[in-house]
């Protein structure tokens, strides 16, 4: 009879580099593979201590002089819409969502290439050819989906979620939408449509990547009621948290890692 233990994660940190969101600061991330039997569970487990998935990798802001960016996500259940939000799902009701398998298209990359080249020319994806979108798209060991929305009336493409289903929520990994529409609101409808579509799966949270206080990117996600963020190893709602966005990071790698919770996996026998 023999035993084999399951490989635990391995953990590594990103060297520095300038912050795409904060001008005169440097990022570093912590990161792991996610990768081999439990992709699923790991992806769960991480995802619910403020990590993010980036094809199959997990990554967390790690950052020696800042305390800047912190994970967020809408607690479905204290969600209310604001007036304007209504607004905004009553202008874009027209539209007709598809969720499909994650398989990248030739009328999605386009839309990628439009949204990057009006709203984020000079950001680290501008370069993104179509096998590097592709990669993005397709290169998930999880459960993930592909949200398109379209108009009727031409059926053309106007918003694309990259979206992860998790055991607690959705997870939205990356969204863009048709640029000479901005008056639409459609990565805020976006966020709207997912919190439906959480609340008729049942699913109690809504991830957005990460809250960035003083970036005026991420100024968007506080205007979401429910929203909630990952501060202290704990989620905090937005009323809460302490302002700590100049503070350095008082864990050293070594205790960031040893504070992270992984899933138990199965011990496998075999003869």
């Amino acid at each position: 009879m023999r035993h084999t233990l399951p490989i635990a994660p391995q953990f590594y940190v990103t060297a520095p580099q300038p912050c795409p969101y904060l001008e005169g600061r440097m990022e570093r991330k912590l990161f792991t593979a996610l990768q081999g039997d439990g992709v699923e569970q790991l992806n769960n487990s991480l995802s619910q201590q403020g990590f993010r998935r980036s094809q199959n990798v997990l990554y967390r802001p790690s950052c020696s002089e800042c305390s800047a960016c912190l994970s967020a996500r809408i607690n479905v259940a204290e969600f209310t819409p604001s007036r304007s939000q209504k607004r905004t799902s009553k202008r874009n009701a027209h539209l007709v969502r598809r969720a499909t398998s994650p398989w990248a298209t030739e009328d999605q990359y386009q839309l990628f290439r439009d949204y990057l080249d009006s709203r984020h020319a000079d950001g680290g994806m501008a370069d993104m050819d179509v096998f590097e979108y592709a990669a993005m798209i397709e290169e998930t060991p999880v459960r993930s989906r592909v949200v398109e929305y379209t108009n009727p009336e031409d059926n053309a493409l106007t918003a694309v979620s990259l979206t992860d289903v998790l055991e607690d929520g959705l997870s939205m990994v990356y969204s863009f939408y048709n640029p000479n529409l901005q008056q639409n609101s459609l990565g805020t409808y976006m966020i709207l449509d997912h919190i439906d579509i959480a609340r008729d799966a049942g699913l109690p949270y809504v991830y957005l990547g990460y809250w960035v206080k003083g970036s005026p990117k991420m100024g968007y996600k506080v205007k979401f009621s429910g929203l909630e963020v990952y501060q202290g190893g704990k989620w905090t709602a937005m009323s809460e948290v302490q302002d700590t966005a100049d503070s350095p990071a008082t864990d050293t790698i070594s205790e960031q890692v040893a504070n992270i919770q992984l899933p138990q996996q199965p011990v496998h026998r075999g003869r």
